[in-house]
């Protein structure tokens, strides 16, 4: 985005800001029109878009037809190996997508945009919130597109089972964009936040159950898979795409309310990490 785009979003957004009756700002009105500056910019952005598409359609069929083809899968109950890294490569969609629309952090900040907004009527959490929502919703919104592929994998799934997928999506994405934006926040280099999340993405991705499954692998990655969040949101994930599979293994209302949890713990921390650094820190 340019710097003239940012100037011209910069006065919208105090606007949209202004004071509630009463003199207290409003907290949703700002959180929402910066939620759909996140979305208009992916938009404008063509490369991202087939960036977003097209990587994780080619990352599922290069590597799901490659081990698939190369090792002995026990799938149980006739699931083929691409079946079972369908659900994988759905959450990577969802990991990569939430935790780097937060670059947009950084860059906002170098332009000059996140500086006008933090002296607008605006509170810190309609910042937090706007960003953690557009980021959610361009995530959930790829992971759909890719779900619609489902059915050439040979899942079946319902519209009962589709709605509670799209809602474990919007749970796990709202996590991560947290995740991602409590970590933007404090950096300055867009270069240092790609070194930083791969750090945290590549282990917490491999290490859910998206390649393998965790009955079949070393105590020790067991144990570090038990407690890995991500592997409770893919567990919901495949009770809801692939519920008669050896995969779904788990409890599924266990992982539901680790997934809401985790949800809900990472977005305070995202909310307190905004409060705790003023603005001079920023400015």
């Amino acid at each position: 985005m340019t710097t003239a785009q940012t100037a011209t979003d910069a006065p919208a957004l105090q606007s949209s800001a202004a004071p509630a009756p009463g003199g207290r700002p409003g907290v949703l009105l700002p959180a929402l029109s910066l939620c759909r500056r996140e979305i208009t910019r992916f938009l404008r952005q063509r490369h991202r878009i087939v960036g977003a598409l097209a990587t994780p359609l080619v990352f599922w069929l290069l590597i799901g037809g490659g081990i698939g083809q190369s090792i002995s899968f026990p799938g149980g109950a006739g699931q083929s190996y691409l079946q079972y890294f369908f659900p994988g490569t759905l959450l990577m969609i969802l990991l990569f997508t939430a935790i780097f629309s937060m670059i947009s952090v950084i860059e906002d900040r170098r332009e000059g945009f996140l500086q006008s907004v933090l002296v607008s009527p605006a509170p810190r959490q309609a910042v937090v919130l706007g960003k953690v929502l557009g980021a959610t919703l361009l995530a959930s919104g790829q992971g759909a597109i890719f779900l619609a592929l489902g059915p050439l994998a040979g899942l079946r799934f319902g519209p009962p089972a589709l709605l509670g997928a799209l809602g474990a999506m919007l749970l796990m994405s709202f996590a991560l964009s947290s995740l991602g934006f409590a970590i933007a926040w404090r950096m300055s280099s867009t270069q240092g936040f790609h070194a930083i999340m791969n750090l945290f993405l590549m282990p917490m991705w491999f290490l859910s159950g998206a390649l393998f499954p965790p009955q079949n692998a070393w105590w020790g990655l067991r144990a570090l898979m038990s407690i890995n969040p991500l592997t409770y949101g893919l567990d919901l994930l495949r009770h809801l795409l692939a519920p008669r599979t050896e995969a779904a293994a788990g409890d599924a209302a266990l992982s539901l309310i680790v997934t809401a949890a985790f949800a809900v713990a990472l977005y305070m921390v995202a909310a307190w990490v905004a409060r705790r650094n003023g603005p001079a820190e920023l400015l």
